[in-house]
């Protein structure tokens, strides 16, 4: 019991990179200059296709002394026929849509894009075309670049109301509302294009840093992605304040607290939304994780998880810190049929909270009380949230103890929340948002207004069948020992059987032998300070993990084993595991 804040140094990797070979320009005007004289004999059009929230406006300034400009948006539909194309997608709520289907195609007007071909057909000096869908107003460019942004970066833009959606003006709208037509359309329809046309183009161009472009061939990048592919690493994670928010993570993550409140979450392994670095002679490249997934799909996730999810990345690891912070939102996830009937989704999110760490006076909320009124619940939100108030989710609500090591399991349709001052390492599915909140304890968001609450939705979806005897014999430190021997014991922790997610636990003070059993598994380090992952076949190079980082073993790799090191050897630690369930 209690809490490991920073008696050690932290020695937690805030930037993973993965080093490889190859070159870096990393200024626009050595840019310019290696494109102009390449080794081509004639150049006659650039293309830079962009992904949404690339700054076209940079990229107009660095070549427009160079090279006539031709921008994407121009041969777009108009604003109002892009609004009436999406809304079906957008829809009316404040947080949730549908999954568009469309492609980048759709948001061109075709005989603005015939000009434009034909502009491009007569010039006679270079032309430079930029934007989303700049290849396809020119295919057959001379070059061909990809622009590229991670999601968070471009989250954040959008705090800073800096970039616009796919053919709108939107940066004045609330940032709720920003990301909502990211997620749903622009996002769906940049990462369709992008399967296209990525691998086509001859360079990446990072545009994650303002003012700090880095050109590099293409070729680098698929290697790179090739070796990440083949190896253990860890996505960037990237940490961010809630009105709950903890202050746990800031002392063990080492994380700046200057003009922050707290940390609220780290999003640790969720590819669509965390960077993957890779490091070419000490300059680091920045490239979305999905990345990845779409281009190393087998190797990363393996035949029949790739088979049954596509080009996704079924885990999730994130954290939520409530250490000194509050209570997380009541809350509860759609099924299946529910999240594909009514947002387009494939799955949804079963989770469970595993307790990284916690104070003495921890709880979990879980599950419906023995014999409690559902309808009388959802009443009384409807009346609190319309008229004030305070809603008592202890009448309805089981509230559990929660201790250090505790494996909370939260199907789909499970009322739920952690409460104040427990650090939850969250092992889910990864559809995302798709999170009904029913109850915030009378709080305000960050920016001083309520955050959203759905009670709509949870009502519909919320289990009525769970009750206390129920939540405790099957969805909490439902462990189950696999094996034990004198240096390891491993335990099966979940998580339960109607979701995919398989969890495995293992203390140990010898080398562990693991196997993916083709799927990917996500690792992270639960006790102890550090430990090597060593390849039994020399098929990777040795790797150190510490303490609550999240690894990714791509299931390409048949087999590895874990091991105390450093200040950790002889000692007894854990790991926990996730993987797919084949």
């Amino acid at each position: 019991m209690g809490v490991v804040l920073k008696k050690q140094k932290s020695n937690y990797t805030k930037s993973p990179s993965i080093n490889i070979n190859g070159f870096v320009k990393n200024s626009w005007p050595k840019i310019i200059d290696h494109l102009l004289n390449t080794s081509k004999k004639t150049i006659k059009t650039i293309s830079i296709e962009c992904y949404q929230g690339v700054d076209l406006t940079e990229i107009k300034t660095a070549f427009s002394a160079k090279v006539g400009i031709l921008n994407t948006y121009d041969f777009f539909k108009s604003e109002q026929e892009v609004l009436k194309m999406t809304q079906g997608f957008i829809t009316d709520d404040e947080v949730f849509g549908h999954i568009a289907y469309l492609q980048m195609e759709d948001f061109f007007d075709k005989e603005k894009v015939y000009k434009a071909k034909q502009i491009i057909k007569k010039s006679k000096g270079k032309l430079l075309v930029m934007g989303p869908g700049a290849l396809l107003i020119s295919p057959d460019s001379d070059i061909k670049i990809y622009a590229d942004l991670a999601r968070w970066e471009i989250q954040l833009r959008m705090r800073k109301n800096q970039i616009n959606g796919l053919g709108v003006v939107n940066k004045d709208e609330p940032i709720s509302y920003q990301y909502k037509r990211g997620f749903f359309v622009d996002w769906r329809v940049c990462d369709k294009h992008k399967k296209k046309w990525f691998l086509q183009c001859e360079y990446l161009l990072d545009t994650n840093k303002a003012g700090n472009p880095k050109l590099v061939e293409m070729p680098t990048i698929k290697e790179g992605l090739q070796k990440a592919a083949n190896q253990p690493f860890s996505f960037v994670p990237y940490f961010d304040p809630g009105p709950w928010g903890g202050h746990w993570l800031e002392k063990v993550c080492d994380l700046e607290t200057e003009n922050v409140p707290n940390y609220a979450w780290c999003m640790n392994c969720v590819p669509e939304e965390n960077s993957l670095l890779f490091s070419i002679d000490e300059e680091i490249i920045e490239i979305p994780g999905i990345n990845l997934v779409f281009f190393e799909s087998k190797n990363l996730l393996g035949n029949a998880v790739e088979a049954r999810f596509g080009k996704e990345f079924p885990i999730r690891f994130d954290f939520l810190d409530t250490i000194d912070g509050g209570n997380l939102s009541l809350q509860v996830h759609p099924d299946t049929t529910y999240i594909q009937e009514n947002f387009g989704m494939h799955y949804t999110q079963d989770e469970s909270y595993y307790i990284l760490d916690a104070k003495e006076d921890a709880s979990v909320y879980l599950g419906i009380k023995e014999g409690a009124d559902v309808d009388k619940m959802i009443s009384e939100l409807k009346d609190t949230h319309d008229n004030g108030g305070f809603f008592n989710a202890d009448n309805y609500v089981n509230n559990f103890p929660a201790k250090k090591h505790d494996h909370f399991l939260i199907p789909a349709g499970t009322i739920h929340c952690s409460g104040k001052n427990s650090m939850v390492l969250e092992i889910s599915s990864t559809p995302y948002i798709f999170t009904f909140k029913m109850w915030d304890w009378g709080r305000l968001g960050l920016d001083g207004k309520p955050r959203p609450i759905n009670i709509e939705h949870a009502a519909n979806v919320i289990s009525r069948n769970g009750n206390t005897t129920f939540v405790k014999n099957e969805l909490i430190n439902v462990v189950e020992l696999i094996n034990a021997t004198p240096g390891c014991i491993e335990e099966r922790t979940g998580l339960h059987e109607r979701e995919f997610i398989e969890t495995r636990r293992h203390w140990f003070t010898e080398p562990v032998l693991h196997k993916c059993n083709g799927s990917v598994n996500v690792l992270m380090l639960v006790e102890g300070r550090k430990a090597i992952i060593e390849s039994p076949d020399d098929d990777f190079e040795p790797f150190v993990i510490h303490f609550a980082e999240a690894i990714v073993i791509p299931a390409s790799i048949k087999r590895y084993k874990v091991s105390p090191y450093g200040e950790s050897k002889n000692k007894r630690i854990a790991t926990i595991k996730a993987f797919v369930r084949i």
